[in-house]
C-alpha cells in the first residue's frame, strides 16, 4: 500500500468512498450469480455493510469539505487491491478466485483505514475510523470462512435438486 502521508485527506476519503462503492457492487453481482443461499446471504450482508461504510465516508467528506461536491475519480492514484469479477477473456472468474480477491481487498481496506485513522488528531474520529478498519478485518474473516466452506461443499450447494431437498429442513 502507498504511503498515505503523500495524499490529502480529501483524496483519501474519495478513495475510500470509491472502494466501498466498488465492493458493494461486486458483492451484489457475485451474489446474483450463485445458487448457494448461504454464500449469497453473506455476500448480500457484506454489500450492505460496504454501503454503510460509503455513507459514513460521504458524511465525513461533507463535514470536512462542506463547500465541495463528492466527485469520485475515474481511477484513484492510491493503489488498492481490486476485486476482479471477470477474467481477461470476459468470462466470469471462478467464485473461489473472486473470493480470494475479495479477501485481499478487505485486508487492503483494513490497512488503508488503519493508516487513515492516524491522520486524525481528534481521538473520537481516530477511533471511529479505526473501528471501520476493524470491521473490514471482520469482513475478511467472513469471506475466509465462506471460501473454506465453498471449497469443501460448494458443488453440492450449487445443485438445485439438493437445494429443493434442503428446503424441507
Amino acid at each position: 500500500m502507498d504511503n498515505l502521508e503523500n495524499y490529502g485527506l480529501d483524496e483519501l476519503l474519495l478513495t475510500g468512498i470509491r472502494s466501498e462503492v466498488e465492493a458493494e457492487s461486486i458483492y451484489l453481482k457475485v451474489a446474483d450469480t450463485i445458487k448457494n443461499p448461504f454464500l449469497r446471504e453473506r455476500l448480500e450482508f457484506l454489500a450492505k455493510e460496504e454501503g454503510k461504510h460509503r455513507i459514513f465516508l460521504e458524511n465525513l467528506f461533507k463535514e470536512a469539505y462542506p463547500d465541495r461536491r463528492i466527485e469520485l475519480p475515474e481511477k484513484s492514484g492510491i493503489a488498492m487491491p481490486e476485486i476482479r469479477l471477470y477474467g481477461e477473456d470476459g468470462t466470469m472468474r471462478d467464485v473461489l478466485v473472486v473470493l480470494d480477491d475479495a479477501m485481499e481487498a478487505e485486508k487492503g481496506a483494513y490497512e488503508f483505514y488503519n493508516s487513515l485513522s492516524r491522520r486524525f488528531t481528534d481521538e473520537k474520529m481516530k477511533k471511529i475510523v479505526k473501528h471501520l478498519a476493524l470491521m473490514e478485518m471482520d469482513h475478511y474473516q467472513i469471506l475466509e470462512m465462506e471460501r473454506r466452506d465453498f471449497a469443501e461443499v460448494g458443488d453440492i450447494m450449487e445443485d438445485e435438486a439438493y437445494m429443493r431437498i434442503d428446503a424441507r429442513f
